[in-house]
C-alpha cells in the first residue's frame, strides 16, 4: 500500500510542470507538445487539442472580414498560403472557414503588434491580432501547420498565443560588393518572411561599388565608377527601390537603407571632388580613403545623398555605417585639423564622432533614427543612436551601449556574419547566444534584436548567398522570436530537421549541415566503427576510400561500416533534386598507444611566444619578430597579446592514462595542433571561427605538443580535450612545460 502511495506522489510530481502548463496555456518549446509538424520559430505558447482538422483547401469567412483595417494586405497572404500548398479555391459552403478579428489593444510594443492568437477546432482556423503585423505573422504559422497527404490537408487542433520577443529580426545583404536583382530580391524577400523575418539591411554602398541611384551625383553609377570585377553598371533606380519597399510592406519587413560613411567610400570619393582629404585617393594602411569630415562641401554631399534617399525608405531607422574608417589622412588633412581645433576635439576617434553626430542631427531633422555599427561608440555616443554590435572581440560593446540608454542590435561576427564557413558548431553558437550577458533588467529593454549579416567580398552568386544564409537563418529567426527561457537547443535541432522538406518545396539553395560522428582524424585500436548522421533527413550520402570525389554512382551510406585498418573516407551529400553539398574527407588511424616521455617536465602550464606575424599560414610564423613570451595555464591568446598576433604555444600533454584522446580545436583564424611529432589538428589558413577535431592514442603520461596559431583582427583560441567516455577533462594538471 505505502509503495503504491509513494509511487503515484512520484508520478503527480512527474505531471505537475505539464499539467500546470495545461492549466495556463502553455506548453514547453519542445516536440512534447506533441503536434505534428515542427515549427519555427516556436510559439510562445500553445496547446496541443485532440484531433485534427482535414479539408482539400480554406476559405475566408467573408463576413469577418467587413471590419478589418488592411483587408486587402490579409487577403494576399492568405492567397499565397493557398498557392503555396497548391490548393484549388474549393467549393463555396463545403470547406473550413478562416475567421479574422481584429483586437482593440494599445499597439506601443512589438508585442502588441506583432503578436496573434491562433485556434484550430472543428468550427475551422479563427485568428484574432490588433494590426496587419499579427495576422500577417498567424498565416506563417497556419502555413507551417499544414501536413499534406496527396491531395488531402489537415491540420491538427490547438491554441496558439504568440509574440516576438523583439522587434528587430534581420536580415543585411551586402549588395554594394554583389549586386542582386530586384526579382531575386523579392524572391529573398519572400522566403525570409515564412521565418517571421521583419527587417531587411540592405548595405547600398562600398568602396567596390555604388548600388542606388542619387540623381543630383549621376556620377555615382555610372559604369567606370565600379570596381570591373563588382557588376559594373548594376545598380538600383529610385523606382526600383520605391516597388522593394511596397513589396516588403506587404509582407510585414522593413527596409533599413545604409550608404556607409565616413569610411567604405571609395566609390564616391573617386568620383567627386571635395568629398576626400586629398586628390589622389585608394588605400590606406588598412582601409580606402574616407570622407573629409573637415571640408563643409563633404558634410553637404552626405548629406545630399542622404536628402533623396530618406524620402525612398518608409522605415524610421537609416543605417550611417561608421565601421572600419582609415584616419590617417585625418591626421595629415589641414581642413581636418581645423575642425579638430575648432571643436576642442583631441583626437581622430573624436572627429568621427563629430562627423556621426552632425549627421545624426541631419537625420532627426527629417524624422529619422540613426543606427551604426558599433564603432561608432568611439570619442563618444549621441543619446538618440542605435547600435549595431558586430565586433565579437569588444565584448563589452552591448554593456557599454546601454549603459548610456543606447538600443542595441546584436549581430556579433563571431555567431551572425553568414559570410563566415559553417561547420557543426555554427547554428548552436547562434542559437545559444545569451542576449541578456552582463546587462541589468533596464539593459536588457535596450536590445532591439538580432540579425544575420552576408558580406559579398567572397560570395560570387546569388545561389552561393543562399547556402551561405540558409539553414544557419533559421535560427537567428528563433532567436529573435523566443525570450531565453524558452530556448532549448536539442528540440531545436529536431524541428529544424523537418523543415528541409519545405526548403525542398521553396527551391532554396540550401547548406545541407555538416555529416556527424566523425573526426576529421579518428584513432582506432583493433576494430572501429564509423557511424554517419546528417541533420538534414533529406539528404543522400554516397562515399569513397580510394581518394576519389564520391558522384551519385559511388556508393551509398546505409549505417555503420566496420574498420580494420587505417582508411581515408570521403563523403559527399545530395539534395534531393541531385544538387551536391559539401565534400567532407576524414581518416581512420589504425593506432597503438604512443608512448609518453621518459623525463617529467617540472612546470606547469605551457609557454606561449607571440610574434609581431602578418602572415596567413601557421608554418611561417617563427619568421616574424618575437614580441615576447608568456607562461599560460591553458591553450588561450595572453592577455597583453594584441594586433599582429602569432602564437607558438609548447609544452607537454598530460595523458591521465592509457586512452584515445579527442582534440577540439576552435580558432579564428588558423591554428594546427602537433603531439609527438604527429599534426593532430589542421585548422590552418584565414577563416573566422572554426573548430576542427582530430584523435590520437596516448599512453599515460607526458606527450610534446606544439599548437600554433595566428589572426590579424581580434579573434578566438580554444582546444577542448575528451576521453574515450566523451567527457571533457579539466586543463588543471593537463599541460606542463
Amino acid at each position: 500500500m505505502i509503495r503504491r502511495i509513494v509511487l503515484s506522489i512520484f508520478c503527480c510530481l512527474l505531471a505537475y510542470p505539464f499539467l500546470v502548463a495545461r492549466q495556463r496555456d502553455w506548453s514547453l518549446p519542445t516536440p512534447e507538445a506533441d503536434l505534428p509538424v515542427a515549427l519555427i520559430p516556436y510559439p510562445k505558447e500553445i496547446v496541443r487539442l485532440k484531433g485534427d482538422l482535414a479539408f482539400s483547401s480554406l476559405r475566408i469567412d467573408e463576413l469577418s472580414m467587413a471590419s478589418l483595417r488592411d483587408k486587402e494586405r490579409i487577403v494576399a497572404e492568405f492567397g499565397d498560403v493557398r498557392r503555396f500548398w497548391q490548393m484549388d479555391a474549393g467549393s463555396r459552403g463545403k470547406q473550413p472557414l478562416v475567421t479574422f478579428r481584429q483586437i482593440n489593444s494599445p499597439l506601443s510594443s512589438a508585442e502588441s503588434k506583432e503578436g496573434y492568437t491562433l485556434i484550430v477546432s472543428e468550427k475551422g482556423v479563427e485568428i484574432s491580432a490588433g494590426e496587419f503585423s499579427g495576422f500577417f505573422n498567424a498565416l506563417q504559422t497556419v502555413r507551417q501547420l499544414i501536413r499534406k497527404d496527396n491531395k488531402k490537408y489537415s491540420m491538427p487542433y490547438c491554441r496558439i498565443k504568440d509574440a516576438p520577443a523583439f522587434p528587430v529580426r534581420g536580415l543585411m545583404l551586402d549588395v554594394g560588393r554583389n549586386y542582386m536583382s530586384v526579382p531575386f530580391l523579392k524572391t529573398v524577400v519572400r522566403r525570409l518572411s515564412h521565418y517571421k523575418i521583419n527587417v531587411l539591411h540592405l548595405h547600398l554602398s562600398d568602396d567596390p561599388g555604388w548600388r542606388v541611384e542619387v540623381k543630383k551625383y549621376p556620377e555615382l553609377t555610372v559604369e567606370t565608377s565600379f570596381w570591373p570585377t563588382r557588376q559594373p553598371g548594376k545598380f538600383y533606380t529610385q523606382e526600383d527601390i520605391k516597388s522593394i519597399c511596397d513589396f516588403c510592406d506587404s509582407l510585414n519587413i522593413r527596409v533599413i537603407p545604409e550608404i556607409d560613411m565616413p569610411g567604405h567610400m571609395l566609390a564616391a570619393v573617386s568620383n567627386y571632388e571635395g568629398v576626400s582629404c586629398f586628390n589622389e585617393t585608394g588605400w590606406g594602411s588598412v582601409f580606402s580613403s574616407p570622407v573629409c569630415p573637415g571640408k563643409d562641401s563633404a558634410l553637404e554631399f552626405c548629406k545630399n545623398v542622404y536628402a533623396e534617399l530618406i524620402a525612398l525608405f518608409p522605415y524610421k531607422y537609416v543605417h550611417i555605417g561608421g565601421d572600419e574608417v582609415e584616419k590617417t589622412n585625418w591626421k595629415k588633412c589641414p581642413d581636418c585639423q581645423k575642425r579638430m581645433h575648432d571643436n576642442n576635439l583631441k583626437t581622430e576617434e573624436e572627429l568621427q564622432s563629430w562627423f556621426i553626430h552632425d549627421m545624426e542631427r541631419f537625420f532627426n531633422g527629417k524624422g529619422k533614427e540613426m543606427i551604426g555599427w558599433d564603432e561608432i561608440i568611439e570619442g563618444g555616443l549621441s543619446k538618440t543612436a542605435t547600435v549595431m554590435w558586430w565586433r565579437s572581440w569588444v565584448k563589452d560593446a552591448a554593456t557599454k551601449a546601454t549603459a548610456q540608454g543606447n538600443p542595441v542590435i546584436f549581430t556579433p561576427n563571431g555567431q551572425f556574419y553568414l559570410d563566415y564557413a559553417e561547420d557543426k558548431n555554427s547554428m548552436a553558437s547562434i542559437y545559444n547566444l545569451d542576449t541578456t550577458d552582463n546587462l541589468t533588467p533596464e539593459q536588457q529593454s535596450l536590445i532591439l534584436g538580432v540579425q544575420g549579416n552576408i558580406w559579398c567580398e567572397w560570395i560570387p552568386s546569388n545561389a552561393r548567398m543562399q547556402y551561405m544564409t540558409i539553414p544557419r537563418l533559421l535560427a537567428i529567426a528563433e532567436l529573435g522570436w523566443s525570450k531565453p527561457e524558452q530556448k532549448d537547443w536539442n528540440a531545436f535541432k529536431q524541428r529544424l530537421s523537418d523543415q528541409f522538406e519545405r526548403l525542398n518545396i521553396m527551391g532554396i539553395n540550401y547548406r545541407i549541415p555538416d555529416l556527424e560522428g566523425f573526426n576529421a582524424v579518428n584513432a582506432f585500436i583493433g576494430e572501429g566503427t564509423i557511424n554517419v548522421t546528417c541533420l538534414d533527413p533529406t539528404a543522400e550520402i554516397h562515399y569513397t576510400t580510394d581518394g576519389s570525389t564520391p558522384t551519385l554512382q559511388s556508393p551509398v551510406y546505409e549505417g555503420p561500416i566496420k574498420v580494420t585498418e587505417t582508411t581515408d573516407f570521403t563523403f559527399c551529400t545530395f539534395r534531393p533534386n541531385g544538387k551536391k553539398g559539401d565534400i567532407a574527407k576524414t581518416r581512420f588511424i589504425k593506432s597503438e598507444y604512443t608512448p609518453s616521455v621518459t623525463a617529467a617536465p617540472s612546470n606547469p602550464g605551457l609557454k606561449a611566444t607571440w610574434h609581431e606575424f602578418k602572415g596567413n599560414k601557421c608554418s611561417e610564423i617563427e619568421k616574424a619578430p618575437i614580441n615576447g613570451t608568456y607562461p599560460v595555464e591553458d591553450v588561450m591568446i595572453p592577455k597583453k597579446v594584441k594586433g599582429n598576433i602569432g602564437l607558438i604555444i609548447k609544452g607537454y600533454f598530460n595523458a591521465p592514462q592509457d586512452d584515445i584522446y579527442t582534440f577540439a580545436l576552435l580558432s579564428d583564424d588558423g591554428s594546427t595542433l602537433t603531439i609527438d611529432s604527429e599534426q593532430i589538428v589542421d585548422n590552418d589558413g584565414p577563416h573566422g571561427p572554426k573548430e576542427i577535431v582530430g584523435q590520437k592514442a596516448l599512453a599515460k603520461g607526458y606527450h610534446p605538443m606544439e599548437l600554433r596559431y595566428f589572426d590579424q583582427n581580434g579573434g578566438q583560441l580554444k582546444l577542448k580535450v575528451t576521453g574515450s567516455d566523451g567527457k571533457e577533462i579539466p586543463f588543471t594538471h593537463l599541460y606542463a612545460h
